[in-house]
């Protein structure tokens, strides 16, 4: 395998940061085994041994002698395209590493840990007074952190970088006003029109995991997904992809015994994910450049694969025959009838069971109670009552519960203010995608109808997955489609699907 990295320098670097990449690869191996098989009690010591791993990884990345190493190596101006994304990425990681004092990661860690288990028992309880407290804890702490890190405008800038590489505020809100803009007259639209139900009889449905199991085998293996091979398929409370290299890269499913289109679409969406990391360029092995470049992308690749592909017309018929020879309910159904069910559209308390349509209100909620907690002062007492107020002018509806309000997300008990706009990120740069590769495969629908999934994967892999980490976010789609993000195909998408 030629390599990539010719400069000395560099590859000085990668020989150091080789211990970094094995501390990483062996944390990916206990989160994966933490949510797969490890018993209950083991989450003390796990927990420990993740955290004292962590602490190494960063002591090597702030060692001295390899800090000069990447100063020394952004003077030198003859670096290769690869070269320069490994400083980039390294770089970043280290000035984001240097920014906070020991004492506030530690604080960081011992707060969102209880702050979590406080979550859990708020929302098994409905009783949002055992979170309020930690969650003024955790409100805090990202002010700190913002703070720490630093930003030009507003606080709210900082935790977005964190997560979204360059991503502002400023873009976020605009992104918002356009999708509430035109979202809201089109799902009225949609709701009175009725070419989508808002409901279904095959919701109600029952199955046996045995039965659905065979399904997701037979999508995945339609997709030509290497199982056994660089890739497996578990089982778990909340489906999950992790990768612990390039050659191998695990996904996981629920099975809850009815309403088959939650187990299909998860499958579907963390293959996407999966497909990211496992069309790396295989150069990159070992390397920080390797791997998806950030949240918002990761996510368009499984949404794309969710949304696009997923909840297709082409994609039921596809997957007809093999739920009619599974599950025998089947034969009172068409594969029209799949379509519609993939596709209904209500207004929804929970943002992990929205549909497409009214999938963007439940961040746009989040994104508008983020800021006003690192901007506005708002204090957790307040978040319960704006957070209904806001659900009931975005989709009409109001929350009868702590549950199925304002406790329904981790998130915030993870310490995690500024991820949820990525999801819209994803969920709109899906759509972008799919029209800028209708250009080149003008047959897509046909192709999905057929399974010739190829083409597909080899576009995504020439246009984004094979540029691991290289290219920020926004230097990368300039690369891949010649523009930024843009919400206007993603209301096209709509339009089209729904209406």
């Amino acid at each position: 395998m030629n390599s990539v990295f010719q400069n000395e320098t560099i590859r000085e670097i990668l020989t150091k940061y080789r211990r970094i990449w094995a501390i990483g690869h062996a944390q990916s191996v206990l989160g994966w085994d933490m949510e797969v098989n490890m018993p209950k009690e083991g989450i003390l010591e796990r927990s420990v041994a993740q955290g004292e791993l962590s602490v190494l990884s960063q002591e090597f990345l702030l060692k001295p002698d390899f800090v000069e190493l990447v100063e020394k190596a952004k003077s030198i101006e003859d670096l290769n395209e690869y070269e320069r994304g490994v400083v980039r990425v390294l770089d970043r990681s280290i000035r984001i590493s240097r920014s906070f004092p020991p004492e506030f990661l530690r604080e960081m860690s011992e707060v969102t840990s209880q702050a979590t288990k406080a979550w859990e028992e708020a929302k098994r309880t409905d009783d949002y007074s055992k979170f309020e407290p930690w969650l003024d804890k955790i409100i805090d702490l990202a002010k700190r952190a913002a703070e720490y890190l630093g930003y030009e405008e507003e606080p709210y800038d900082a935790l977005l970088d964190m997560f979204e590489e360059g991503l502002r505020t400023k873009e976020v809100e605009r992104m918002f006003d356009k999708l509430e803009k035109e979202l809201k007259p089109l799902l009225e639209r949609i709701m009175e029109e009725g070419k989508v139900p808002q409901s279904h009889p095959l919701e109600k449905e029952k199955y046996e995991r045995e039965q659905m199991e065979k399904v997701n085998l037979w999508i995945l293996e339609k997709f030509g997904f290497p199982l056994g091979v660089r890739s497996r398929l578990d089982v778990s409370a909340h489906p999950f992809t992790t990768e612990f290299g390039i050659r191998d890269v695990r996904i996981t499913t629920r099975y809850e015994g009815y309403d088959f289109r939650r187990t299909i679409l998860s499958t579907v969406h963390e293959f996407g994910h999966a497909l990211y990391e496992l069309q790396q360029d295989e150069r990159f092995m070992f390397s920080p450049i390797a791997g998806g470049v950030s949240l918002g992308i990761h996510e368009s690749q499984s949404r794309f694969w969710e949304n696009i592909i997923g909840r297709s017309r082409e994609f039921a018929g596809l997957i007809y025959p093999v739920l009619k020879e599974n599950l025998p309910f089947m034969t009172n159904y068409t594969p029209e009838d799949v379509y519609l069910y993939f596709n209904m559209v209500r207004p929804d308390f929970i943002r992990t069971e929205a549909d497409v349509v009214t999938y963007n209100f439940h961040i746009l909620l989040r994104f508008k109670l983020e800021r006003m907690m690192l901007n506005e002062g708002v204090k957790a007492k307040d978040l319960p009552e704006l957070w209904n107020e806001e659900m009931e002018r975005l989709l009409g509806i109001r929350p009868k519960s702590y549950a199925e309000g304002i406790l329904q997300d981790i998130h915030w008990a993870h310490g995690t203010i500024g991820y949820f706009p990525t999801y819209s990120i994803g969920t709109l740069l899906a759509s972008q995608l799919y029209y800028h590769m209708k250009k080149d495969i003008p047959d897509f629908e046909d192709k999905v109808a057929k399974a010739k999934f190829e083409p597909i994967k080899a576009w995504l892999r020439e246009k984004i997955h094979r540029w691991g980490s290289i290219y920020p976010p926004k230097e990368l789609l300039k690369k891949a489609i010649g523009e930024e993000l843009n919400p206007d195909y993603f209301i096209r998408w709509v339009k089209e699907r729904y209406l």
